[in-house]
């Protein structure tokens, strides 16, 4: 069983950059792949980023290639995600999930269940 915490989310200006942190804990936390997915009022979650916990391999969708990047710290356990040139459009409750023994464009795509989510939290984007 895995436990996911985010952190680092806030409110900031357009073009301006944040950076979400997800600590990870639990057994088998190698064997995942971590995705953070993004939902706004009234939309569908989607994800925005995922990434494989063993090698590294990284997913983005279009609306996120080139602004934000995934990573991951194996000293720390934690999965990270750089966005930067945020635009208003970008404001939404951003969680990490994690799905086990996927690739990272399957997770981002849905095309598999994640089986554990955190509580989410709230990124901001004024014009």
């Amino acid at each position: 069983q895995l436990q996911l915490v985010e952190s680092g989310g806030g409110l900031v200006q357009s073009g301006g950059s944040l950076r979400l942190s997800c600590g990870t804990s639990g057994v088998g936390f190698e064997y995942y792949a971590y995705g953070w997915f993004r939902q706004a009022p009234g939309e569908e979650r989607e994800g925005v980023s995922c990434i494989t916990y063993r090698d590294g391999a990284t997913y983005y969708p279009d609306s996120a290639k080139g602004r934000f990047t995934i990573s991951r710290d194996s000293a720390t356990k934690t999965v990270y995600l750089l966005m930067n040139n945020l635009r208003p459009e970008d404001t939404a409750v951003y969680y990490c999930a994690a799905a086990p023994k996927v690739t990272a464009e399957s997770q981002c795509k849905k095309n598999v269940p994640n089986v554990y989510w955190g509580q989410g939290t709230q990124v901001t984007v004024s014009s």
